[in-house]
């Protein structure tokens, strides 16, 4: 056993600046990922054996195995063997390491990607780790100790910008540092980093201490960092300092709130343990977008400053934080990093109140595995809604960039697009001026022309018919014998004077004078209206023919306006010249109300009635009339004939205003608005002619642009996406879902490989040296089958070699230790089911089914 002093298990120190307790916390703390949970698990329990070698070499025996003493695990001290217990307990438990980050590392870097591209301009929000807290609460300090790098530091706001911080484990003992921002690429080292971030931070947000939202991107890739991308804003501070601007509370808090509001980001909020949660700025801002805290995680920190009450805070959760706290002790001063962890471990295990406090919720490895754990779920959550995303807004856009006009390259196509543009407003206006068909404008009731003309019309006669002049009623006969007192001459008596009757029609026509005009105003804008939509949006693609047409449009419905004024102007001045009427129904009406008049004048002048009922007209006021009978008979007569002959020209005038609406808006289409749009076309003021048409308006180039950039945004977002699908089908031959599948339900790998091989590295080593000939049994999977039932090429499979074919035999009988795995199976596949689940040879580790490499094949 002399020999045996040689066989070394590294110093964990040696390799990773911490004791083995530490070494022993990151496994505890980090749950190990494998997809051979269920097929490698017997080599755990052969590793538990480790625990009799250690009892062994520490027992009665040791003298005995004195040479084998030195073995090195002298890192490893008396005081240490618990630590070293839980050590063999965490590989005991966990599941065996397999390539975890070959499965997530495609999607960070995939999501890593479309956010430097920003894709989330286009509305695609992708899942983001967003880091918060109140000024001074240890954030920049926390972030720190996860990428094991040194932030700037100081007093007030040290965080002026979004930090997007990427960190990524790599073997290389080397670490690569880089900054980007402003299209620019920046390496740089752990020594000049901090002040790198402060050059770049100036360079983007100036020299003082105001604040941008123009992102600072830091890559960390460094052996042992957790694989993760966060954003750290600037803390809160509502007091300004000299250089902030006075408003950079608002500021701060916009820029937050912009962040942590979309459903895929998740909260890391951190609080300092100094003070009351519930009065936390940052815990507020997150509970406006996070009520319940579904994707809130708190960090304590400064825990060593206020210890008492703490375990309350974290346990009692007032302030709703779903996601679960994590108390951690930053490095302090000139402390190394691996200083601050010992210190951290040390006051976490021995302080008489922070000591209570569950395991699972202190320290920053605990951080960081639960940090790429819920940030590996969130992404394999979220990734096939971002695929999806972006296929479905790069359609949109091409599917809008498509729907825009080409550009014109010659007059002809100038020429035929003005022709295309006239014709079809022209067809439209026909349809929903002239024919009313609804087609065009289902949904819009403004534009369905002949029913809101014909309600205008309505209007119009009701307006006709309700005003003064038109009603009978109103001071009955009292103007009319007025009249007839001022129209008196040396005639027969009995005679109605035409010249009164003229006066009274005069007076009516001018009382309603203002109501046609009004009218034809008010049709002629709203036509306006309806064109000018059509035409605007037939030319919207066309800035020089759009401001041309606006202008054509506008004067050419200017003029028929006006000419319609004169013609109704006209209209009503003849109606107040004369009185003529062909209408046979003047005559009947006239007669009728006349056959009233023996009856009225015997009410009036004998009855002594004070009202009276006359058809046609309703009851009316007499009793003034009685002091005038000898007029009175001439004054019915007049209201009669005037009440009769009045409807005529209400009538007229709504008669004549319909069919010269419906003749000047034919006219309009058919000649007046083609000619004198092709006449602003090529007038002096588009200047230019059709040629004008080949410019394209700003708008449209203004929204080209805007396509052409997002549509590459796009199809680069696009080519990662393919790239990583391409590489999970062609390295896995599997799909998107089921590679997500994996990443979501896995457990998250730490660093187990680095933190198993020398224990497995000694037993190896142990092997060699044949120490179980001195009785200490060493743990071995060993494998067994009967001759040509595929053993061996089941090692050839997991090897990737060739290996000789052996024999042994079976010495298991309770099968405790045993693990079955079944080949050939292509060639017995009937009964295999039944053979595998009903365990009638005990065994007792379960059962493998493979299928080998045949012949040639690789």
């Amino acid at each position: 056993m002399r020999a045996a002093k040689e066989t070394d298990l590294p110093c964990i120190s040696n390799d990773d600046g911490s004791s083995l307790e530490q070494h022993t916390d990151v496994v505890n703390a980090a749950p190990i990922l494998s997809s051979y949970n269920d097929k490698i698990h017997p080599l755990l329990g052969a590793v538990a054996r480790l625990r009799s070698l250690k009892q062994r070499i520490y027992s009665q025996d040791y003298q005995k195995m004195g040479a084998a003493k030195p073995i090195d695990l002298t890192c490893n001290s008396e005081d240490e063997r618990p630590s070293l217990e839980q050590y063999f307990d965490v590989i005991d438990a966990a599941p065996i390491v397999s390539s975890y980050n070959d499965k997530i590392r495609p999607l960070l870097d995939a999501v890593d990607k479309l956010r430097s591209l920003m894709v989330m301009d286009e509305g695609i929000q992708l899942p983001t780790i967003v880091v918060v807290g109140d000024q001074s609460s240890g954030k920049s300090s926390v972030l720190e100790s996860l990428a094991g790098i040194s932030l700037p530091r100081g007093q007030g706001i040290c965080t002026r910008v979004p930090l997007i911080m990427r960190l990524q484990h790599h073997s290389s003992p080397e670490p690569e540092l880089s900054l980007e921002y402003n299209g620019r690429v920046e390496h740089t080292d752990e020594v000049n980093i901090s002040d790198d971030i402060v050059n770049a931070t100036n360079a983007i947000a100036g020299g003082g201490k105001g604040i941008s939202n123009t992102p600072l991107t830091l890559l960390v890739k460094k052996n042992g960092v957790p694989d993760l991308t966060m954003v750290d804003l600037p803390g809160i501070t509502r007091v300004p300092v000299h250089g902030q601007p006075e408003d950079i509370y608002d500021r701060i808090k916009e820029m937050i709130m912009e962040y942590i509001k979309p459903k895929e980001s998740i909260i890391l909020n951190v609080l300092s343990a100094t003070v009351d949660f519930t009065t936390c700025e940052s815990i507020r801002m997150s509970q406006t977008v996070d009520k319940s805290g579904d994707r809130t995680l708190a960090v304590v920190t400064k825990v060593d400053k206020a210890p008492e009450g703490l375990l309350e805070k974290v346990t009692a959760d007032d302030v709703s934080i779903g996601l679960g706290y994590v108390c951690v002790r930053n490095r302090i001063g000139d402390e190394t990093y691996a200083e601050a962890r010992a210190i951290s471990d040390q006051l976490f295990r021995s302080h008489p109140l922070l000591s209570k406090i569950d395991k699972s919720m202190v320290g920053i490895p605990v951080l960081a595995e639960k940090l790429v754990q819920i940030q590996a779920s969130c992404i394999a959550r979220s990734l096939p809604d971002i695929v999806r995303k972006i296929n479905d807004k790069l359609k949109s856009c091409l599917v809008e960039l498509n729907k825009l006009p080409k550009s014109l390259s010659s007059v002809d196509e100038a020429i035929t697009i003005f022709m295309q543009i006239i014709g079809s407003s022209k067809e439209s206006l026909r349809k929903i001026l002239v024919r009313g068909e609804l087609d065009e404008f289902p949904d819009e009731k403004r534009m369905h022309c002949t029913a809101r003309l014909h309600e205008m019309l309505n209007r119009f006669s009701d307006q006709l018919h309700k005003c003064d002049q038109s009603d009978p009623r109103s001071n009955f006969l009292v103007e009319e014998i007025k009249i007839l007192e001022e129209s008196k001459g040396i005639t027969l008596p009995n005679f109605v004077p035409r010249n009164a009757f003229l006066v009274i029609l005069q007076g009516k026509v001018k009382g309603i004078s203002s109501i046609p005009i009004g009218f034809v105003e008010e049709v002629w804008s709203y036509i306006q209206d309806v064109v000018m939509s059509v035409l605007m949006r037939n030319t919207e693609n066309y800035y020089q023919l759009q401001l041309c047409t606006r202008r054509a449009g506008h004067n050419v419905i200017t003029r028929m306006k006006e000419r319609s004024v004169e013609w109704m102007m006209e209209i009503v001045e003849m109606e107040n010249l004369t009185d003529y009427t062909c209408n046979p129904e003047y005559v009947s009406e006239s007669n009728r109300l006349m056959s009233q008049q023996e009856a009225f004048i015997d009410g009036v002048l004998n009855c002594g009635y004070s009202s009276l009922h006359v058809e046609g007209i309703g009851s009316v006021e007499v009793g003034d009339l009685r002091q005038y009978p000898h007029v009175l008979s001439q004054a019915f007569n007049l209201k009669m004939r005037m009440t009769a002959y009045w409807k005529i020209v209400l009538r007229r005038l709504v008669d004549c205003m319909a069919l010269h609406l419906q003749f000047s808006v034919s006219k309009f289409l058919n000649k007046d608005m083609e000619m004198e749009i092709m006449k602003e076309l090529m007038g002096p003021n588009c200047g230019g002619g059709i040629e004008k048409l080949l410019e394209e308006s700003p708008a449209v180039s203004v929204k080209r642009g805007k396509l052409a950039k997002s549509i590459k945004k796009l199809r680069d977002s696009k080519e990662v996406v393919d790239r990583m699908l391409h590489g999970i089908a062609t390295c896995e031959g599997s799909s998107l879902e089921k590679h997500i599948d994996f990443v979501d339900t896995a457990p998250i790998v730490s660093s187990f490989n680095d933190k198993i091989r020398p224990l497995l590295d000694v037993v190896d080593k142990l092997r060699n040296l044949m120490v179980m000939k001195e009785g200490i049994q060493l743990p071995t999977i060993v494998v067994v089958g009967d001759q040509s039932s595929g053993k061996s090429s089941v090692l050839e499979s997991l090897a990737g070699i060739s290996l000789p074919r052996i024999c042994t035999r079976r010495l298991d009988k309770s099968g405790d230790k045993t693990l079955a795995v079944i080949t050939k199976v292509d060639k017995a596949p009937e009964g295999l089911l039944e053979k595998v689940t009903t365990y009638d040879v005990n065994i007792g580790l379960g059962h493998v089914c493979v299928r080998n490499q045949t012949g040639d094949e690789t």
